[in-house]
């Protein structure tokens, strides 16, 4: 071995020392600095679960609520509202259990709390309700015109602007803007208070555009193409969006 190391060049050997004494240092601190929780995946396991079962509880469950409170459940489990929590916006209630006569759990009477989800935002979907928090009811607590457990609207809306006030402000620049929106959309009644499950319909077919903008169309003044060679098996819509200007 020694005469091996002396048959290499000097650079090569101050290399290979440096990486033994690196490996050895390793070595050393894997074996006597590194906790044994790190190193074995079973001691690790162990450690975390010990840690969290350590600490205190803080939500209760939505059956520890109902054990006294059978009302607002009921209220709950049909309406809006019935995929959160209860103490999604009361806080967490484990104390309240414990202690349910000193410790009362918090509620949301301020309108920053409903605004998390209600606030406008282009990211949601359509028809979820969504409000401008300075123009709707200002400084008005939301709880005084919604039952948070059943959060119907107070009134039905009365136009489609009041849910869809993006595409209507898109409409109203367009070429479409005097048409109404009843024109091309059949609504039943129950689209106001269930929007997220009874939809309005769409044209679904070439012919329903083709009234004003087929080339034989006896409407004057708007722009005609021939249906028959013009965007073959779509539906107009599918390449037009119908609410902006131009429409493409």
């Amino acid at each position: 071995m020694v005469d091996f190391f002396k048959k290499l060049p000097e650079q090569a050997v101050r290399i290979i020392v440096v990486f033994l004494v690196l490996a050895v240092v390793l070595l050393v601190i894997r074996q006597f600095i590194i906790p044994p929780e790190i190193k074995d995946p079973a001691v690790q396991k162990l450690a975390s679960t010990q840690r969290e079962a350590a600490k205190g509880i803080k939500y209760a469950g939505a059956e520890a609520c109902a054990q006294c409170h059978d009302k607002e459940p009921e209220i709950k489990k049909s309406g809006y509202h019935r995929d959160l929590s209860c103490e999604s916006c009361h806080g967490a209630s484990q104390k309240h259990v414990d202690n349910p006569t000193e410790v009362k759990p918090t509620s949301p009477i301020k309108r920053d709390y409903c605004v998390y989800c209600h606030q406008y935002s282009a990211s949601r979907p359509t028809g979820f309700p969504q409000i401008n928090p300075d123009t709707h009811n200002p400084r008005k607590p939301c709880i005084s015109c919604h039952n948070p457990h059943n959060p119907k609207p107070p009134t039905a809306p009365r136009s489609c602007n009041a849910c869809h006030a993006q595409i209507e402000r898109a409409k109203s620049a367009s070429y479409h803007a005097l048409i109404e929106c009843s024109v091309c959309h059949a609504t039943p009644e129950k689209h106001k208070t269930s929007p997220r499950t009874v939809i309005p319909t769409k044209p679904d077919k070439r012919e329903f555009c083709g009234q004003c903008h087929d080339k034989g169309s006896p409407r004057k003044g708007v722009p005609t193409v021939d249906m028959g060679a013009h965007g073959e098996k779509y539906v107009c819509w599918q390449c037009h969006y119908p609410h902006t200007l131009g429409g493409i």
